[in-house]
C-alpha cells in the first residue's frame, strides 16, 4: 500500500491534507421554499464541534463548507471548532445561493458580484476568521458571462487578501474551464465517486493543473454501507424526499436497486486489504487522479475516524482499479 502524501490546491501553493471534511451535514435542518429538507436531519453540535477537532488531530487539514449549509449554520458550527487553530487549516466555503437564516430556508440564487462581496463579507463573521482559503461559486450553472464578472470579483477579493484562492462547484467543464482561466483559480469542485466517473473533469484538473475537490464522493452515503435496499431516510433528511439530482435514492429514502446493486458488483475489491467499503470508495478516488481531494460528510466522531482512517491505507492498486471498471462495465 502507497502512503498518501498532502496535495495542493493548483498552482496557488495551498497545501492541504489528501482527504478534506464536507461540512453539509452538520448544518442541520434546512429547506427550500417549498418545504422539502435539505439538510440530513438533526445534528448534535457538541458532536460536531468534537469530530472537527478529532479530524484535526488525525491530520485532516480541509474543511469545505458553504453559506448555505444550515443557512449559516454549518459556517458557525466551523468557526467554534477551530477556535484557537486556524492556522492549521485550509477553510473552503462557497456563495451563490440566498438565504433566511431566520426560517433556516434557501431563498433562491444571486450571481451579482455585490452579492459575492455581501455574502463573502457574512461567511467571514459566522466563521470568525478574517479570510477564506477558498472561495467557491456555488451556483453551479451561472451563465458563462456573469460567471466572468465573479471571476474577476474573485480576483480582486484576493487582491484585498480576503480570499488566498478560488473555484467554481459545478459538473460543467466548460464552466470550469472558465474560471480556471483566472490566475488565482486553484480548483474545482464537482461530483464523482466509484460508481460515476468524470474522466473529462479529470482531465480538465490535469491540463489546467487544478485540485478536484471531489463532493459525494460515498454517493450521499450510498457508500458507506449504512443505507440497504428497504431503508427509510429520517424526518428532515434530503434523502427522504430526493431531488431530481439525487438519483441514488427513491422516494422515502430507499437506495435505488439499480444503485444497490453497482455498490455489490465492487463491494468486495473496495474492501480487500481490510479497508471498510468507505474507505475503499475513497481509496478509488485517489488512485483515479493525482488531483483528488475527497471530502466526505460526517456527523460524528465514529465517522471522523473511519474516514480519516483510509488515509493510512492510501489508494487503491491499478489491478483493483482496472477491475472495477470490468465489473461495473458488466
Amino acid at each position: 500500500m502507497e502512503a498518501m502524501e498532502n496535495r495542493t490546491l493548483g498552482q496557488s501553493g495551498i497545501t492541504v491534507s489528501a482527504l478534506g471534511f464536507g461540512c453539509w451535514a452538520i448544518g442541520g435542518e434546512w429547506q427550500d421554499n417549498d418545504g422539502n429538507p435539505l439538510g440530513w436531519g438533526k445534528v448534535d453540535d457538541e458532536e460536531s464541534v468534537a469530530a472537527i477537532r478529532r479530524a484535526l488531530d488525525l491530520g485532516i487539514t480541509f474543511f469545505d463548507t458553504a453559506d448555505v449549509y444550515g443557512t449559516g449554520h454549518s459556517e458557525r458550527v466551523l468557526g467554534r471548532a477551530l477556535q484557537g487553530r486556524r492556522d492549521e487549516v485550509v477553510i473552503a466555503t462557497k456563495w451563490g445561493n440566498t438565504l433566511d437564516e431566520s426560517t433556516r430556508t434557501l431563498t433562491g440564487t444571486d450571481d451579482t458580484p455585490a452579492y459575492a462581496r455581501r455574502a463573502l463579507t457574512a461567511s467571514l463573521r459566522r466563521l470568525g476568521t478574517d479570510h477564506v482559503d477558498l472561495y467557491q461559486l456555488h451556483h453551479s450553472d451561472a451563465p458563462l458571462d456573469r460567471a466572468a464578472e465573479l471571476r474577476d470579483a474573485c480576483e480582486e477579493f484576493v487582491r484585498e487578501g480576503l480570499i488566498r484562492a478560488y473555484a467554481w462547484s459545478t459538473d460543467d467543464p466548460e464552466r470550469a474551464a472558465l474560471f480556471a482561466e483566472g490566475p488565482h483559480c486553484a480548483a474545482v469542485q464537482h461530483a464523482c465517486n466509484v460508481l460515476e466517473d468524470t474522466p473529462e473533469m479529470f482531465d480538465l484538473c490535469a491540463e489546467r493543473g487544478l485540485a478536484s475537490v471531489v463532493r459525494s464522493p460515498l454517493a450521499m452515503g450510498l457508500l458507506t454501507g449504512k443505507y440497504r435496499p428497504g431503508g427509510r431516510g429520517a424526518a428532515g433528511d434530503i434523502r427522504a424526499v430526493p431531488p431530481a439530482w439525487l438519483r441514488w435514492f427513491g422516494a422515502g429514502g430507499a437506495p435505488s436497486p439499480e444503485w444497490s446493486a453497482r455498490v455489490d458488483a465492487v463491494r468486495d475489491v473496495l474492501t480487500e486489504d481490510g479497508r471498510t467499503l468507505a474507505q475503499g470508495a475513497l481509496a478509488w478516488l485517489w488512485a483515479r487522479s493525482p488531483h483528488t481531494v475527497p471530502i466526505p460528510g460526517f456527523r460524528s466522531v465514529a465517522q471522523a475516524e473511519e474516514n480519516a482512517g483510509a488515509i493510512a491505507f492510501g489508494p487503491l492498486r491499478e489491478r483493483q482499479l482496472q477491475e472495477i471498471a470490468t465489473l461495473l462495465a458488466a
